[in-house]
């Protein structure tokens, strides 16, 4: 019985499905294998970025879920930029508004 004849026989949801989950197999593989790519070495789990590869592209949907969900550390976080002093900005909100009335609000 030929590949064909088998597809042919099976009922038309069922090939809807099948045809939806290779449709997201590929796109994930193709997100990990693109943010792999992307992502500087220091920052894949494990260091090697061709294990990464080998998990993603033979393990299928599992291994794409896999790098995605722990095969990546964030990145760093960047410093925020350092801002005038709180004395600064209050000496501009009194120059501004007026010195404040530090009694308690009723």
């Amino acid at each position: 019985m030929s590949l064909a004849t088998q597809l042919r026989d099976l009922p038309v949801a069922l090939l809807a499905i099948l045809g939806v989950v290779i449709v997201l197999e590929l796109a994930l593989d193709v997100v990990a294998l693109v943010h792999l790519y992307r992502t500087p070495r220091e920052q894949i789990v494990g260091g090697s970025k061709w294990l990464w590869v080998a998990v993603i592209v033979l393990v299928n949907l599992i291994g794409a879920i896999l790098y995605l969900a722990i095969g990546h550390k964030p990145a760093p976080a960047a410093e925020a930029p350092a801002g005038p002093p709180a004395d600064a900005i209050r000496d501009i909100v009194d120059s501004l508004y007026g010195p404040r009335d530090h009694s308690p609000p009723s």
